[in-house]
Parts: structure tokens; C-alpha cells; sequence
């Protein structure tokens, strides 16, 4: 995965499993001549066995580090961790591994939710039904899936972010801005009320239709993108969400990329770290699909002005509507981008009237790029085409140069 995080194979004696702790030591290194913050660093546990708590120190302080349980088999697979660099530095890193007691809490910088309606609630920023997953079948999704949640889908957030992904067809990511750095969804749920615009909150800053919006995974029938509508199943769930990242997952089993495929089962995880504008997407597909296309890419925003440097990121910045209900809106103005690696692409379609999209195919089983986005109502963000392109230039920079890490023995 090409990301300025770097995936650690952990070897062990197998005499180690004795030990109630292990000690790995790491030296990390920042190849580039620029300053980086919240640099994510992930160390997989494969080899250690059961963990159970965790203690990272960077340059003798501690930093919140976080415990992630990906296939969700009641044990720890990764631990994740943030850390600051200057340019070039290097830093030595100490993790200590438990196998006994709980994972120590830290300050949240991220956030998930997924809600079902409550039909006794009337406030929209008030709804209190969790879930961490939901399932539903071709029938509901066909026909109302839209508004079985609440927000309509799962959503997620940093301290500069905040996106859902719609539980429909289309799987669009719709984009909330914020004016502050912070934590809002627990707090607005999506639905910013009139108060809470007066305090500064952010809110819905995006149309999407029926384009990409930022991102979307869809097929690609040879002409044009095709929705993810002819499929059994459909899940979306939360498997993390702490001090250090958020992960959320979408899969659909049974999809029918075009109507003579073999039916396939896509899952898409987003990994959005704290600090970040920008996140990861992982497609893996049930089996290798060397037959088949696919597209993503970007929403035309309406008016926008493009960038693109024809070898993988493309981006814009645009003006329009959040929404149709243009009386409570405002114009909402908001950079987006996109950088899929050299192994994916097919080709870099002209843009048109909806999207600015590219077509992609799987390297194995697997797609793999990375999204950010901006708004323009941010005190901490860009503000113009000229400094939102800069930002991406120097962002992919930052994708192909992750932290270098090595093992002290």
C-alpha cells in the first residue's frame, strides 16, 4: 500500500509466548525535507498471539496508541500510533506489548457512528439507536435502503474531517465541513441544528446526485459508470474508532458487475487517521477479477477548476449547492482529490458534466488509493485552486515517501 504509514511484519521466538510482555524497538525515519504531523505508523501483531494492552513511547514520551481487532475474531491484529517529524528526523520508538489487562484509554481524535431512526425523537442531531453493523438484503435495498439510517449510512470523522457513505446503490461519500478543528458528529449527527450554526459547528457542504461525489467505487460497463444495484447483500460497519483512527467498511456480496459477470463480493474499507484530511481506501475482492473494470473519481463540482497531473491525482475546486433545499443552504465551496497509483489505472477519462473519473482494475484481488478533500469554510484549511492544487502536489510527495521504519534488534 503506498501511504505515509508504513504495515510492520513482527517476527517472535517461540519461546517469547512464555513472556506476559514483549518489547519491540524501532528506529523511524522521515525520508523527506518537509515537516510531517500525526505520521501514522502501524505495527501488525500476527506473531505475537493474544494482546491484551499496549504502552508506545517515542523518544522516551508516551503517545496514545490504539488496539484494532480487523477481522474481528476477539483478537488484536494491529497497533496504530501517530507521531510528529521535522524534516529528516529520525526517532526511536519503544512499544511494549501485555498480555494481560484492557487497552489504555486516551483522548478520542476520532469518531464513528452509525444510527437507526427513532421515531420518537423529532430533533435530527438527537437519535439514539448505535449499531456497530447492519446487514440488508437486495429486496430493502432496492427499494428504501436510502433511509433505513439514520444520515442514511455510516459516518465517520477527524478533528478536520467528517463524511457518510450512503447505504444505496450509488455507496456516494458526502462531505461535512468544518470551520474548527474538533469532534462534531456525536454532536450534530450530520444535521447541524440552527444553534449549533451559531456556535460554530460545521455542516452537509456537498451535492452528490448521482456522480462520484468523492470517491465512490462503482463498475464500468465499457461506456459509463455503473451503480452497485444488482448484488444479494449489503453490510456497513464500524471496526474502529479511538484516539489514533477510525475504520469503516462497506461490502457487498454477490454484485453483478455487468449482467453476463460472475457475481463477486467487494468489501471497501476507509482508514481515516487523527490529525488527517486525507484517507485510505482498500478494495478486496472474494477472487482475482482480471475480466472485469471498474471507475471512481471525483464530482465535478459545479463551475470547478480542474487539476490534474495525468499519472494519478486529479483534483478540483468548485462552488454549488449542498443541497436541493436551497433556502436554509448557502454556496458552499470545497476542494477535492484523488491519487490511484500507477497499478490500478486504466485510463484517465475527459471530464464531463458529473465526474472527473477514472477507469481501474484490481491487481490481484485488490484496489487501493487515497482521497482528502477541503472546505473552503475551514480556519485552518485552503482557500483558493492555487493553494488547494499545492497542497495535493505536495501530498502525493508525502503518499510515496512513507516513515521508513526498521526493527532494532
Amino acid at each position: 500500500m503506498i501511504n505515509y504509514k508504513q504495515i510492520i511484519p513482527v517476527f517472535l521466538l517461540a519461546a517469547s509466548s512464555m513472556y506476559a510482555q514483549e518489547t519491540i524497538q524501532l528506529q523511524l525515519t522521515n525520508p523527506m525535507k518537509v515537516d510531517r504531523a500525526d505520521a501514522p505508523i502501524v505495527v501488525n501483531l500476527a506473531e505475537y498471539g493474544e494482546i491484551n494492552s499496549a504502552v508506545v513511547t517515542v523518544d522516551g514520551i508516551e503517545q496514545p496508541c490504539q488496539l484494532d481487532d480487523l477481522d474481528q475474531d476477539g483478537r488484536f491484529d494491529e497497533l496504530a500510533f501517530v507521531t510528529d517529524f521535522s524534516k529528516k528526523q529520525k526517532k526511536n520508538a519503544i512499544i511494549t506489548l501485555y498480555r494481560t489487562g484492557e487497552p489504555r484509554q486516551y483522548a478520542a481524535r476520532t469518531y464513528a457512528e452509525m444510527v437507526m431512526r427513532n421515531g420518537k425523537v423529532k430533533e435530527k442531531n438527537k437519535h439514539d439507536i448505535f449499531l456497530s453493523s447492519i446487514t440488508i438484503d437486495k429486496e430493502t435495498a432496492n427499494s428504501n435502503s436510502y433511509n433505513v439510517l439514520h444520515h442514511h449510512g455510516v459516518a465517520f470523522e477527524s478533528e478536520l474531517i467528517a463524511m457518510r457513505i450512503y447505504l444505496d446503490q450509488r455507496q456516494t461519500i458526502d462531505l461535512y465541513g468544518k470551520f474548527r478543528k474538533g469532534l462534531e458528529l456525536k454532536e450534530t449527527q450530520f444535521y447541524t441544528s440552527d444553534e449549533q450554526k451559531k456556535q460554530g459547528y460545521g455542516d452537509d457542504v456537498l451535492w452528490v446526485g448521482n456522480t462520484f461525489g468523492l470517491g465512490a467505487m462503482r463498475g464500468w460497463d465499457g461506456n459509463e459508470p455503473t451503480m452497485i444495484s444488482d448484488f444479494q447483500r449489503r453490510t456497513q460497519r464500524i471496526l474502529a474508532k479511538g484516539p489514533v483512527r477510525t475504520i469503516v467498511e462497506v461490502e457487498d456480496d454477490g454484485w453483478k458487475v455487468t449482467p453476463s459477470a460472475k457475481p463477486v463480493n467487494m468489501t471497501i474499507r476507509y482508514t481515516l487517521y487523527a490529525g488527517h484530511r486525507d484517507f485510505d481506501v482498500d478494495v478486496t475482492f472474494n477472487r482475482q477479477v482480471p475480466e472485469l473494470q471498474f471507475s471512481t473519481g471525483i464530482i465535478n463540482v459545479k463551475n470547478s477548476e480542474e487539476f490534474t497531473d495525468k499519472d494519478g491525482l486529479r483534483a478540483c475546486w468548485g462552488t454549488d449547492w449542498p443541497a436541493s433545499d436551497t433556502l436554509k443552504w448557502k454556496r458552499e465551496t470545497v476542494g477535492l482529490a484523488i491519487y490511484m497509483p500507477a497499478q490500478y489505472r486504466v485510463k484517465e477519462m475527459e471530464a464531463n458534466k458529473d465526474n472527473y473519473a477514472y477507469v481501474v482494475k484490481a491487481e490481484g484481488n485488490k484496489i487501493h488509493y487515497t482521497l482528502s478533500y477541503t472546505s473552503d469554510n475551514e480556519n485552518f484549511g485552503y482557500h483558493s485552486a492555487k493553494t488547494w492544487f499545492d497542497y495535493v502536489k505536495a501530498w502525493r510527495k508525502q503518499l510515496e515517501a512513507p516513515i521508513e521504519v526498521k526493527r532494532i534488534l
